[in-house]
């Protein structure tokens, strides 16, 4: 599986952005998709996550509300939409896929096999 990550970029606090995950290769249907994120000195942090095939979702409590995550089955892509970002939310974003974890390890970087590129969002106040 080879994962390409889009959209990132500059974007004003309070404002939106969508970044992308497209899978290629040996795709898969009843995986995780995730995406992760790091800022300059600190550790990669689990931000969501999408069970491919059943669409159940989970985030970590700083972005509820404000990110969604979703996929498109046709396309083999996963999104995550950034709504009222804030400058903490500033960090390299990476996607990542894997197969049958458990839930208990969905928010664990190491349980993911499959990496992407990283995309930067810079998030200004």
């Amino acid at each position: 599986v080879q994962l390409q990550a889009s959209g990132g970029g500059l974007v004003q606090a309070g404002g939106s952005l969508r970044l992308s995950c497209a899978a290629s290769g040996r795709t898969f249907s009843g995986n995780v998709m995730g995406w992760f994120r790091q800022a300059p000195g600190k550790e990669r942090e689990f931000v969501a996550a999408i069970r491919w095939s059943a669409g159940t979702t989970y985030y970590t409590d700083s972005v509820k509300g404000r990110f969604t995550i979703s996929r498109d089955n046709a396309k083999n892509t996963a999104y995550l939409q950034m709504s009222s970002p804030k400058p903490e939310d500033t960090a390299v974003y990476y996607c990542a896929a894997a197969r049958g974890i458990i839930v208990s390890m969905i928010r664990v970087p190491s349980s993911y096999g499959y990496w992407g590129q990283g995309t930067q969002v810079t998030v200004s106040s």
